[in-house]
């Protein structure tokens, strides 16, 4: 069973890492966020589909609009996973392909490197 919270977690947090306008590291409150969303039994494509939304919605929004500041925590997601849990996704994996092809993820290496060279206004989704 720790097996299974120590993989939920990694590949939950690595995903956070990755995302634009996360931070570098990852906080104790992410980690323990992490460990509540496996004991709930949140699925990971539920809630790699909700970092993904977000990520997308930040990105569409209007260019005119007052920029919005980094995401500071995982919980930032916590409403949009809870609103994919009260209103599923029907077609679940054909979203979830479509929204991986529209986030540009930072490089998967080491978390030394992820913000290595990082441009604050590095595009977020893909032409």
């Amino acid at each position: 069973m720790a097996n299974d919270l120590e993989s939920y977690r990694q590949t939950l947090l690595d995903l956070y890492l990755r995302l634009p306008d996360t931070p570098c590291r990852v906080s104790r409150h992410d980690v323990r966020l992490a460990r509540q969303l496996w004991e709930r039994d949140i699925p990971l494509t539920t809630a790699e589909t909700a970092l993904l939304l977000a990520c997308v919605r930040r990105a569409a929004r209007r260019p005119d609009a007052i920029p919005l500041g980094p995401i500071r925590s995982l919980h930032y997601f916590l409403p949009v996973i809870e609103e994919l849990l009260h209103t599923p996704l029907y077609h679940g994996d054909a979203y979830l392909a479509y929204l991986r092809s529209k986030v540009t993820l930072r490089p998967a290496a080491g978390r030394t490197t992820l913000c290595q060279g990082r441009n604050k206004r590095e595009p977020t989704l893909r032409v």
